[in-house]
């Protein structure tokens, strides 16, 4: 009996770290897989450089082509992608105006 009321504050200090840690860093993991395998051409997406631009080409492969100014096409690694706005998003209506 003794042994498992030394082990019980471990145990729950385990449980704690689980629930505040790596639960919800796999859950953010999971949302950005999600994302960048929703990504399509004309999306406005933000490269973890910092660098924005529209995708310009995406073969669905590891790599894709994002266009940062009229003419120019870089390419880069999906994984490099960090935020994506769809075609139609709201953000670009209100650029319309």
């Amino acid at each position: 009996m003794e042994t498992l009321q030394a082990l019980l504050p471990f145990a729950l200090i385990i449980l704690v770290f689980w629930f505040l840690i790596i639960r919800p860093t796999r859950k953010r993991q999971r949302a950005l897989t999600e994302m960048r395998e929703q990504i399509s051409v004309g999306d406005q997406v933000m490269l973890t450089c910092g660098i924005a631009g529209t995708v310009h080409r995406a073969d669905g492969g590891e790599h894709v082509g994002v266009e940062i100014a009229p003419g120019v096409v870089v390419t880069a690694v999906v994984a490099a992608i960090a935020t994506r706005e769809p075609i139609g998003s709201p953000q670009d209506d209100a650029d319309d105006e």
